[in-house]
């Protein structure tokens, strides 16, 4: 046997001898990925349960006679979220709803146009539903029914709207991609007016992020602070002059406490009640939404109290999220995660995921499964073997 051959066998019974090694410690040679932490959007807290804030010295005590099954009061300007419970907890919206929808479709249509209103535009609203009092064939400049839409909560006024913006499908279809946009993740769009229908939801998080986003735009602002109007009512058959009739704001604290630019409230039988208030005072604007507390009194109770508390508490307690910011084209993360400070970035309570029972992968991280280190195995004694067999024919 030449040294070159010895050598060379020598060499493949060495590499056999590792493969144990190398098999009772396969995480030495490709350890598979960790599966990225699952995110919340405006940061881990914010997806736990329960009451989530973190005082500092002086900082007041929260409210402790709260219902509502969810809550959440924040910095309109900063983003800052003060304090919140169950914030992202799914649950009917209801005409809080609304705010989307004008958010929405709002920016589409001068408020100087007019619009002659065709009856099918005004048919198909759910049983029940809160109306302004539209008449078909009749002109309506946009301004007033937005009016109607903001004051008397007017699902009639939504559904002409919805027709001049391409119909209700094409307005719910814009209205979820508004939410998308938006990173309202929790919300669910079926009926563009918040009627109750199965599936549709949102959460106190979210609607506070449409709040925010409508605040920005001064029609909405100037409507959704709105006490009263006058409203255009019909032709008199025997003067052919058209009358009017006064409408006021359904939102209960408007004009009651201090500061309150307004934005919108909703009730149904089925979803409870749910109100966001923004306020301002000193400069400092805050959003409270309250989410189906144990009555329809309590809502404008709960939220002037989560008022009061985060006017009294700003600057004495530390964030405990974000609201996020609206996703640039072609962004894919959320933008509203909290991670900067310590105090937000622990992961929400969860399980960690369970391995694969499939030693298949399907990622390409774990490029030798359990099957391949089978087949290196048997191959390396098969190599082994063959190694053992020439250096011996080659001493004999």
């Amino acid at each position: 046997m030449t040294a070159r051959h010895r050598k060379l066998a020598h060499r493949l019974v060495a590499a056999t001898a590792v493969l144990p090694a190398l098999l009772a410690a396969p995480g030495a040679v490709a350890a598979p990925s960790e599966p990225a932490p699952s995110t919340v959007v405006g940061g881990a807290r914010l997806g736990q349960s329960g009451v989530q804030v973190s005082p500092l010295a002086g900082a007041p005590v929260l409210p402790g006679d709260l219902t509502g099954q969810s809550w959440i009061v924040s910095d309109a300007a900063t983003g800052d979220v003060l304090a919140a419970y169950n914030s992202h907890l799914q649950l009917p919206p209801a005409s809080t709803l609304k705010i989307l929808f004008a958010d929405t479709v709002l920016p589409k249509f001068d408020r100087n146009a007019v619009h002659k209103v065709a009856d099918e535009e005004i048919q198909g609203i759910g049983p029940g539903s809160s109306l302004v009092g539209i008449k078909e064939n009749l002109e309506y400049r946009v301004e007033d029914l937005w009016r109607g839409v903001f004051l008397s909560s007017g699902n009639d006024a939504v559904h002409v709207l919805a027709h001049m913006n391409g119909g209700i499908q094409r307005t719910v279809a814009d209205m979820q991609a508004r939410a998308d946009a938006l990173q309202a993740r929790d919300t669910k769009v079926i009926s563009p007016d918040g009627y109750d229908m199965d599936g549709q939801v949102s959460s106190a998080y979210d609607l506070t992020l449409f709040a925010r986003a409508g605040l920005r735009n001064p029609d909405f602002r100037t409507y959704c602070a709105t006490r009263s109007a006058m409203f255009p009512g019909a032709v008199d058959r025997n003067t052919g002059q058209r009358g009017s009739f006064g409408i006021a704001n359904t939102d209960r604290l408007l004009g009651k406490y201090p500061g309150l630019i307004g934005v919108k409230n909703g009730t149904t039988t089925n979803a409870g009640s749910t109100f966001v208030g923004a306020a301002e005072r000193n400069g400092r604007t805050l959003l409270v939404t309250v989410m189906h507390p144990a009555s329809y009194q309590k809502v404008y109770d709960e939220t002037a109290e989560l008022l009061d508390w985060g006017f009294s508490a700003a600057g004495k307690v530390q964030p405990v999220g974000r609201l996020a910011d609206e996703l640039s084209a072609g962004a894919a993360e959320p933008t509203g995660q909290a991670g900067e400070s310590s105090a937000l970035s622990e992961p929400p309570p969860q399980s960690p995921p369970a391995p694969a029972a499939s030693a298949a992968s399907d990622d390409g991280n774990d490029w030798i499964s359990a099957g391949g280190w089978l087949a290196v195995v048997a191959a390396g004694a098969v190599v082994g073997g063959w190694a053992l067999v020439v250096l011996r024919r080659r001493t004999a």
